[in-house]
């Protein structure tokens, strides 16, 4: 599945340097009729080649979801620095003890109680193909000035906005 390094792609790196602070992403998948669920998940680990790593537990909805339809979406969201990010892909899930070794963090404990050696322990590998940002000036005076601006001339402020191909 691995498909080389796609951080190089005119914008990618704008696109991961957004996502690297959020804690949490919405992870988007569809269930066997078509319905699209989205789940919280605790924003792990951007690799050297641009995937995107998050722990799982091996038996779950989501992992069921992506074993049917691998295509994935990921929906990143700080409204303090008015960041926002949406990235599509193909996800996998590995059940790989050196990888999961070489990630964990004892942060995960909460949600991984029996630790890293749990055999219900497992990874969801994201292979981005697209993504889009909208990120917005963050400070506050920008955006006091933008919402005086618009009450006055009725135009709203200006958000950078940017497709970018990771395929």
């Amino acid at each position: 599945m691995h498909q080389g390094n796609h951080r190089d792609h005119e914008g990618a790196k704008k696109l991961f340097e957004l996502t690297k602070d959020v804690k949490v992403a919405m992870l988007t998948t569809a269930d066997q009729n078509g319905t699209l669920n989205s789940r919280p998940m605790w924003n792990n680990e951007i690799d050297e080649n641009g995937d995107i790593w998050f722990f799982t537990k091996l038996h779950s909805p989501k992992t069921a979801e992506i074993s049917r339809d691998n295509q994935v979406n990921l929906a990143y969201s700080d409204p303090s620095s008015q960041t926002y990010v949406s990235i599509a892909g193909k996800a996998e899930v590995i059940r790989d003890q050196k990888l999961i070794d070489e990630k964990w963090q004892e942060s995960l404990k909460t949600w991984f109680p029996n630790g890293k050696n749990d055999p219900e322990v497992g990874l969801i590998r994201i292979h981005p193909e697209q993504g889009e940002y909208w990120d917005s000036p963050s400070s506050t005076m920008v955006h006091l000035y933008g919402y005086v601006k618009a009450s006055l001339t009725g135009e709203s402020p200006k958000t950078e906005t940017k497709k970018v191909n990771l395929a």
